[in-house]
């Protein structure tokens, strides 16, 4: 994988309705690894997986960043976002936090 790849930041269905996030540079192997219980131990034994959401958000900073902040949302806020009503973070807020 090159830095210089695109980043996609994704979300995923479980069988039970819980949201997974992550971050790829090929979103489609990624879930097939996670369908394969190769990918995170948090999805093992979880699906079938659907993929929810995905996006491109540039290099690997700036997804590990915007991932971080997904994670942060509540459940309502990435099902809006799932459901395309609201956007995603800014990621901006990080450096001025400090």
């Amino acid at each position: 994988m090159s830095e210089q790849s695109t980043w996609h930041i994704y979300l995923l269905r479980c069988a039970n309705g819980d949201l997974y996030t992550g971050i790829s540079t090929d979103v489609r192997r990624r879930l097939q690894q996670h369908a394969d219980n190769r990918g995170a131990r948090r999805l093992r034994g979880k699906g079938p997986l659907q993929l929810v959401f995905r996006r491109a958000v540039g290099n690997r900073s700036q997804a590990l960043r915007l991932e971080y902040r997904v994670k942060q949302l509540s459940r309502q806020q990435k099902e809006a976002l799932v459901r395309g009503e609201r956007d995603l973070p800014s990621i901006e807020r990080d450096s001025e936090q400090g």
